[in-house]
């Protein structure tokens, strides 16, 4: 036995009632280092089109806030090409949402994970960084994007 301190967070997709016509999604966990935790995501239809949105700030202490659809931006600022797959993921963003205006940046870019041979799903999932608007650190989490390489092989 070892004992552990530290702060996690569990991801699960626990349904597929919002996927509807969705060919991918953005979904972002942050851990501010106030203490705080941040959620973000949106659903983009094969126009790329966002289908739906939401997300969530945890502050402890405090009643759970979640967002509506109308409450989350999630803009992206740069691109990186993948020279394995070719395809085009945004792995910088400007969000916006009740917890406020932010930047998200992908700690490097080369974080596309091939899974076409256990899961069918070729997506980018890799650490990145939360900043306010001038730039000065907020935090630290995971970017999750799906359906640039093709979309989720959904059921």
């Amino acid at each position: 036995r070892q004992p552990l301190a530290g702060r996690a967070w569990l991801d699960h997709e626990w349904s597929d009632r919002y996927l509807g016509e969705t060919a991918g999604w953005d979904w972002l966990g942050v851990n501010l280092d106030d203490g705080r935790a941040l959620t973000l995501f949106q659903l983009r239809r094969k126009d790329r089109s966002r289908d739906w949105a939401g997300g969530s700030l945890r502050t402890p202490g405090q009643p759970d806030r979640s967002f509506t659809p109308q409450e989350v931006e999630m803009l992206p600022t740069r691109h990186w090409t993948s020279p394995a797959t070719g395809a085009r993921y945004p792995v910088e963003w400007r969000l916006k949402s009740p917890a406020g205006e932010m930047l998200l940046a992908s700690y490097f870019d080369a974080q596309e994970i091939d899974a076409r041979h256990s899961s069918g799903l070729v997506y980018w999932e890799g650490a990145a960084r939360l900043f306010d608007t001038e730039k000065r650190p907020l935090g630290a989490g995971y970017l999750e994007l799906t359906g640039y390489a093709g979309s989720p092989p959904l059921p």
